[in-house]
């Protein structure tokens, strides 16, 4: 009786063992560091900011976070901050950041969009972002000082000078910083390239013109 057909059974190639041992090697003789393991500890790398407003700003893995704004030119974090955007547009319109020197750090001292309607009627604010670009940098230079100084270094010095020429006094009050008899922080200390941003609850500086009657839309 003839015995009945079985499929032969072919070998497993050599080739494929040999490079099965070879990448097993290769991963018990790697640098076991994987890319978590290598970055540098949280507090080296996230920008630390303070104040009451902080928590409805943008946090985490949110567009426009303090780690996300450290890595950006200071005109461009400011337009990640949601609630800059009428100094924002005001120091795009004047061009007053572009007026500094190549490589000079700035402190921005950013007065939040509830600061300006709380100062400005909208047809005032208009007219001078339209009609009065000489007033509207004045009072944008008194937002500005040179240097990057955090808000602890502002407050261990006591005062600091805008650039409109105006001391101001800067004193500790709990965990936000008054800045002469007007403001005070209310976000400090985010990072941007060569920049601190400061978020503020007033206008400082010389007011060309002040709210009457009217509201300025967000």
């Amino acid at each position: 009786m003839s015995q009945p057909a079985t499929t032969p059974r072919h070998p497993r190639p050599r080739a494929l063992g040999l490079l099965t041992t070879t990448l097993l090697l290769a991963a018990c003789t790697s640098n076991p560091a994987t890319p978590r393991d290598a970055e540098p500890p949280a507090s080296a790398t996230t920008p630390q900011v303070s104040g009451p407003l902080c928590a409805a700003l943008p946090t985490g893995t949110d567009p426009g976070n303090p780690t996300f704004l450290a890595s950006q030119p200071a005109d461009q974090a400011l337009r990640w901050i949601p609630t800059l955007t009428t100094f924002e547009a005001a120091l795009r319109t004047s061009g007053v950041l572009t007026d500094l020197p190549a490589g000079t750090g700035v402190t921005i001292l950013a007065p939040t969009d509830d600061a300006f309607a709380a100062t400005f009627s909208e047809d005032n604010w208009d007219d001078l972002m339209t009609h009065h670009t000489d007033q509207l940098r004045t009072l944008l230079k008194a937002h500005l000082v040179t240097g990057t100084h955090p808000i602890d270094d502002l407050t261990t010095a006591g005062t600091t000078t805008t650039l409109d020429g105006t001391a101001i006094a800067v004193t500790r009050t709990g965990p936000t910083a008054r800045l002469g008899d007007r403001a005070d922080t209310v976000c400090a200390d985010y990072q941007a390239t060569n920049a601190r941003i400061h978020l503020i609850n007033a206008v400082l500086g010389p007011l060309p013109v002040t709210a009457g009657t009217g509201h300025r839309a967000h």
